[in-house]
């Protein structure tokens, strides 16, 4: 497996094309990634900068902070966060009354909630990655059908559980996209917000904020953000809700197979029909045409890559606005 790439088209190669084609190499750890435009690494670069950048706003310095963490107990930073953290409620209470007046638990209690967003962009960008390499692990090497069978030439499909898992890899990718979009617009919301009074242990003016909510932000309909009305984001809204409130993107999942002189030369998954918007066409009761033969195992590299672009971009303004 080591010598081993995946293709877009499902068909694994030992020696990939050098002509500038996208395919999946794999990485020591055993994940998959495409051989370029993968931002994964300076979208964590830019997570690190807004670590700072808020505990030297919070803080008033990184050196303040860093100080405080050299007396700070570690559950001020886990506790209700974090399984190392095995501490209840009640109990968590407890210890928080037991500090002095002049320690800065509010302060970091804060700092740390805060933090924990954009932790949670730098996991879920991990997580839309993996997915995707799963994605085209499982189009490229598993067996679709078991036992195999010979097959004529011609196009037929495969419906069998690995093509229901390459469905559910294929779909929480686009739900963890919009995860995206609701960490980041509560990112900014809190970044707009910063506490400066820290009497009590301050509630995060974003808390119950959605990506819904981007109009209360400065950076709404910034260009090159993941404010920008466009196609891209409204097919990830449009498949995420489709997918959580409405079903499947295909009410048979199902792996194509294209079979030439007794052998698969590709696999592809169909992909409803858009409009320009980057909704589904729909015809009263029905959202899911397939009349363009739209192949998204060919697409969603170049679906992920944008996003990360936007991201990438977002995250750098957020940083300026943190530092002002």
């Amino acid at each position: 497996m080591q010598n081993l790439y995946l293709s877009l088209n499902g068909i694994p190669t030992e020696a990939p094309e050098q002509s500038g084609k996208l395919y999946f190499a794999r990485d020591p750890q055993g994940a998959w990634y495409p051989n370029q435009g993968n931002r994964l690494y300076e979208i964590d670069s830019a997570c690190v900068r807004l670590h700072d950048a808020l505990a030297q706003r919070v803080f008033g310095s990184l050196d303040s902070f860093y100080n405080f963490l050299m007396t700070a107990p570690e559950f001020l930073s886990t506790a209700g966060m974090n399984s190392e953290a095995p501490v209840s409620k009640d109990v968590f209470n407890q210890l928080l009354e037991k500090f002095p007046p002049s320690f800065p638990v509010n302060k970091a209690l804060y700092l740390f909630d805060c933090r924990k967003l954009v932790s949670g962009v730098q996991e879920c960008s991990k997580e839309v990655m993996q997915l995707q390499g799963e994605f085209y692990q499982a189009l490229n090497l598993e067996e679709l059908f078991f036992p195999e069978i010979k097959e004529e030439d011609g196009v037929r499909y495969v419906t069998s559980p690995v093509v229901t898992k390459i469905y559910a890899l294929l779909g929480f990718t686009y739900i963890r996209m919009h995860s995206l979009l609701d960490y980041v617009t509560k990112l900014a919301i809190e970044f707009e917000c910063l506490k400066t009074q820290f009497d009590s242990y301050p509630r995060l003016a974003s808390k119950n904020s959605l990506y819904s909510d981007r109009k209360k932000i400065s950076l709404n309909n910034r260009a090159g953000t993941l404010f920008e009305k466009c196609p891209l984001l409204t097919e990830v809204e449009t498949v995420r809700n489709h997918l959580i409130h409405n079903g499947l993107i295909d009410d048979m999942p199902k792996v194509y197979r294209v079979i030439s002189n007794g052998e698969c030369v590709e696999k592809f998954l169909l992909f409803p029909d858009q409009d320009e918007q980057g909704r589904f066409d729909s015809f009263k009761n029905r959202t899911l045409f397939y009349g363009n033969e739209n192949k998204i195992n060919l697409r969603l590299p170049s679906i992920t890559e944008e996003f990360q672009e936007r991201l990438l971009s977002t995250l750098e303004l957020l940083v300026e606005k943190v530092l002002i």
